[in-house]
């Protein structure tokens, strides 16, 4: 019997071409960062001169919006200890100042240096592009002149870890300046640092104006980026209809786990005209949408925001319903289910009574002999 030869796949030839530029961008890497270790050996948090240091990433297809995705890894060594850090955003190519897309995409590869300018100082990179990849090391030079600009605005004269810190964010004075346009104070020295360090830039500002979920201070403008209420989290509400929640009610729903998610999962069985105050009352007994759907499975569509509270508040599942309806008991009121769940009445329970009896017993009986402390060996 003649054998058949099909012709080979390309996809085993597409996965190792994968694999093998996998493997070349994380070899990139190690040797950018040996060599970093190498230039800076046991590197402090304070080089000579005032500068830090530490490594860069950058990927030019990373992104679908054009813009450039970059890393910057920092260690800060003191009394034996090790502190380290990531941030990583996107921003245009120009910001990449002395570096040019053709070094960055280029199929050979090669050594480049290029310049990133923020108001409170200049990231100065070297390392090595290939095919829109790209590491190496960088040292960090402060703006002195910024320094003296937040002195003028009577914030206090910033150390150069703290102007390391600004400049790491890009908050400068544009973000100062839209604080003052949105009405908020201006921010003290610390505050700014802080703004920085939490992820409070310009274009979340910005967003949170046009959204009409402006903050009324600082320290709320705080609470709501660690609280996690991003722009994308506001505008998911305002889909599902909850178009003008306050900051302060954007922090309680992102605190108390009223998600995007769940409003999706609960619009879907039917909970769509709820207020705020009714999600979290439902998020805060632990109501989630699998227990409103496995209710319905069990032929309860459609409870009240109240009977689904008093069923999880009582312990009420969906599997000890479907349990009683093997025992006989079909589709019990809600009532009737409290009741039973209230009094200890189990399952087991019920096996043993009709195996000593010989009989279904009712609701009440069961409650009855369940109260009066019957036993069933």
């Amino acid at each position: 019997m003649k054998r058949r030869h099909r012709a080979p796949s390309s996809a085993p030839r597409t996965r190792k071409a994968a694999f093998i530029a996998l493997l070349g961008l994380l070899t990139l890497i190690s040797v950018q960062a040996i060599l970093a270790s190498t230039i800076f050996p046991g590197q402090p948090a304070i080089a000579q001169g005032g500068r830090f240091a530490g490594q860069w990433l950058a990927d030019f297809k990373a992104r679908e919006d054009g813009k450039v995705q970059f890393t910057l890894r920092y260690e800060e060594r003191s009394n034996n200890s090790v502190n380290s850090w990531s941030t990583s955003n996107g921003i245009s190519a120009e910001q990449l100042q002395g570096l040019t897309r053709e070094q960055a995409m280029s199929a050979a590869g090669g050594q480049v240096r290029f310049q990133i300018k923020r108001d409170a100082g200049a990231f100065e990179c070297e390392g090595w592009f290939r095919e829109g990849l790209g590491s190496g090391h960088f040292t960090f030079a402060p703006n002195r002149g910024f320094a003296s600009e937040l002195s003028k605005r009577g914030m206090g004269n910033p150390s150069d870890e703290q102007l390391f810190s600004l400049a790491r964010a890009d908050a400068g004075v544009a973000l100062l300046d839209e604080l003052k346009s949105q009405g908020l104070e201006q921010p003290t020295l610390e505050q700014f640092v802080r703004m920085s360090e939490h992820g409070v830039r310009l274009d979340y500002l910005r967003g949170l104006k046009s959204l009409g979920a402006r903050p009324r201070s600082i320290e709320m403008l705080l609470t709501m980026r660690d609280q996690g209420v991003s722009l994308s989290y506001i505008e998911g509400l305002r889909k599902y209809g909850y178009r003008t929640l306050s900051a302060d009610e954007l922090i309680r729903a992102r605190s108390r786990g009223v998600s995007t998610s769940y409003l999706g999962m609960m619009t879907a069985e039917g909970y769509n005209n709820l207020s705020l105050d009714e999600l979290i009352r439902l998020r805060d007994q632990g109501v989630s949408a699998s227990f409103v759907s496995a209710l319905r499975a069990e032929g309860y569509p459609k409870l009240s925001m109240e009977e689904l509270v008093r069923l999880r508040q009582q312990g009420v599942s969906a599997s000890f319903i479907k349990e009683l309806k093997l025992l006989g008991y079909q589709t019990l009121p809600i009532e009737q289910l409290i009741r039973l769940r209230n009094s200890g009445v189990t399952p087991s329970f019920i096996r043993r009574v009709k195996d000593a009896r010989g009989a279904t017993p009712t609701i009440d009986e069961l409650i009855q002999m369940r109260n009066s402390g019957t036993r069933f060996e």
